[in-house]
């Protein structure tokens, strides 16, 4: 009778393993989407009773890991750019994609030496020898990404390169600003809260001056379930859209 039992219970263990992996999402998502998604992600537990993990990070760093086989079920980058890079290799489903939000781009000061709004080229003026504005890595990291734009459509790129110091994700530029290590940064409008009050607003940057800062989420492919297409459908539900809302986030167009 051992044999039959045994074959039994690996039969019930199987038929348990795909119930147990729908219980449970894997996002990863980027830096700047760290605090809404977090929330996002108790609100749709609550609803479907599915948990959710998330790994944050640069969009660049995620769409590398999900392209080495990381066990994502949702990607959620922060540019168009390193969603396309997967789309191109098959790694998402492209039918999946949606862009729920837009960002702006803002310019942030260290309390302690900026006190007051000003636009980006008095602030730069502003710099002492030796202070550094500090960005995303332009070579990968979507904000550092658009600063590059943006900064290139001011003509001041060239001329800053001394200037600049780079930082692996938009919250590790923030940071850097908060903690006084840079008196400037260029981060997302909705990073700001997270700075508290050593971060003050110095100007948003005109949209005109980059690419659009736009969110697109997808379904990693082989990862399509009534969990993940419930949880692409959350984001567009009252709830998710509030969460943006609040956050700071823009909505972007239905047809996106």
């Amino acid at each position: 009778m051992r044999v039959p039992c045994i074959i039994i219970i690996s039969a019930l263990i199987a038929l348990a393993g795909p119930a147990v992996a729908a219980d449970r999402l894997t996002v990863f998502a980027a830096a700047s989407l760290g605090d809404v998604m977090r929330a996002m992600g108790a609100a749709f537990t609550r609803a479907n009773g599915t948990e959710v993990r998330f790994s944050f990070a640069a969009s660049s760093t995620l769409a590398r890991q999900i392209e080495a086989g990381a066990p994502a079920d949702i990607y959620a980058s922060a540019n168009t750019g390193w969603m396309t890079y997967l789309q191109e290799r098959g790694l998402v489903a492209a039918d999946s994609i949606r862009i729920p939000v837009r960002n702006s781009l803002a310019l942030v000061g260290n309390r302690a030496r900026f006190a007051a709004a000003q636009p980006l080229a008095q602030a730069l003026e502003a710099l002492r020898p030796g202070e550094r504005m500090v960005i995303g890595d332009p070579a990968h990291v979507p904000a550092g990404i658009y600063a590059r734009q943006a900064l290139t459509a001011l003509g001041l790129w060239d001329g800053m390169q001394p200037r600049l110091a780079y930082a692996s994700d938009v919250r590790a530029a923030l940071a850097l600003v908060a903690r006084g290590e840079a008196p400037l940064g260029l981060t997302y409008l909705t990073d700001i809260p997270v700075g508290g009050a050593d971060v003050v607003l110095l100007e948003v940057l005109d949209p005109a001056l980059h690419q659009a800062i736009a969110y697109p989420f997808a379904i990693v492919s082989g990862h399509e379930s009534p969990a993940t297409q419930a949880f692409m459908a959350f984001l567009d539900s009252e709830t998710g859209r509030r969460a943006f809302r609040e956050a700071g986030f823009r909505p972007a167009a239905h047809s996106e």
